[in-house]
């Protein structure tokens, strides 16, 4: 039985979850006026956006890196599609940032200027799939799979939040002369966070201490924002959002290669077929395990 709308609701073709979704916000979601200092970090779900949040955070609010301000990074960097009825998102002062998992057929005009910044993270969709799996069956608002194999049927259809995979990462990247869009691969965050912070603030244009620096990279360490309620989504979870279980939490592993613990070698063997007919010609690079190089 496909339960897909009873979760999800189809705005233009795209998926989103229905338990938040606001037609109307949606409807003028295309005219939202961007700012030329906004800055957007862009993920497909469950691809380190949250992550990202928190490296944004540091980066650009002392108050965070020192944490005698108490906000957090859903409020710091809330998502568009999700929080454009918000008032305080249109007086925000810059820079404001923001995260979506917009397709970039929906993004707002004015994203394609060359002017607003864009942070586009990407992660081997393997692991995408895997952590996708386990946080559908975690959260009350998006519906539970028996086993992984339904799960990754759905997956592979695009039948989930986010629509495919393969649709949103290629889309953004083939329109990224119209951006001024930087793209950092998850598992690169993951191997040499100094360098990818380093990356991203002068992408920004941010000069940053190395005290600075050194205060980010230990605050964004997934031990660290796992047991931080300012970053772990915790109470979204708990109070908003709902889950079937009080087991779980919205960072689960933050780890590159989970998958080879999950699929079979036949689902592991269909998933590469698919990826290489998908993805073939496709620059980006992938790294489907951390002790693995580039392939």
């Amino acid at each position: 039985m496909d339960n897909t709308d009873t979760y999800l609701f189809n705005f233009k073709g795209f998926y989103f979850v229905r338990s938040l979704v606001n037609v109307d916000l949606l409807k003028n979601i295309d005219d939202f006026e961007i700012r030329d200092d906004d800055v957007f970090i862009i993920t497909y779900p469950k691809s380190g956006t949250i992550w990202t949040q928190q490296i944004l955070s540091l980066i650009y609010f002392e108050g965070h890196r020192n944490r005698t301000e108490i906000v957090d990074t859903s409020d710091r960097v809330p998502f568009l599609e999700y929080n454009i009825g918000k008032v305080d998102n249109y007086r925000r002062p810059s820079p404001r940032l923001f995260a979506s998992h917009l397709p970039y057929y929906l993004a707002p005009k004015g994203l394609k200027n060359k002017k607003a910044k864009i942070i586009y993270i990407y992660r081997n969709p393997k692991d995408v799939l895997i952590s996708y799996f386990h946080f559908s069956n975690l959260m009350a608002l998006l519906e539970a799979t028996d086993n992984l194999e339904h799960f990754m049927k759905r997956f592979l259809d695009g039948k989930v939040y986010g629509n495919l995979w393969f649709d949103h990462i290629r889309a953004w990247y083939e329109h990224r002369s119209e951006l001024n869009i930087l793209f950092m691969m998850y598992e690169e965050m993951k191997k040499d966070l100094r360098s990818s912070v380093l990356k991203i603030s002068s992408f920004l244009e941010k000069e940053l201490s190395d005290e600075d620096v050194e205060a980010i990279v230990k605050q964004a360490t997934f031990q660290n924002m796992k047991f931080d309620p300012q970053v772990n989504y915790q109470h979204l979870l708990k109070h908003e959002w709902g889950t079937r279980t009080n087991e779980g939490d919205f960072l689960r592993k933050g780890t590159v290669g989970d998958w080879k613990h999950h699929l079979t070698v036949e689902q592991n063997e269909r998933f590469d077929r698919i990826f290489q007919k998908k993805m073939k010609d496709f620059p980006l690079k992938f790294i489907w395990d951390i002790n693995e190089e580039e392939n």
